[in-house]
């Protein structure tokens, strides 16, 4: 009688645990002396655009295959 109501607790605590635990980082503010540090060049998505292209295209070229890890295109050659 006493372990579903253990389970339930224990899933209670266990699901206030992962959205403390996810909302830890959403809570932190950037600050303004930290912002020069996220406009540098490596924290881009892309850090170097010419080399990305050079990539995909030797990429393309063995593999046959493009798109994939931009938003357009998927990989199937249709765009």
């Amino acid at each position: 009688m006493r372990r579903p109501a253990l389970t339930r607790v224990l899933s209670a605590a266990l699901l206030l645990a992962a959205c403390a635990a996810a909302s830890g980082c959403a809570a932190k503010r950037v600050h303004p002396w930290d912002r020069d540090l996220l406009a540098q060049v490596p924290m881009r998505l892309v850090p170097y655009p010419m080399l990305h292209a050079v990539d995909d295209h030797v990429y393309f070229s063995k593999e046959g295959a493009t798109g994939g890890d931009d938003v357009s295109g998927g990989g199937c050659g249709c765009n």
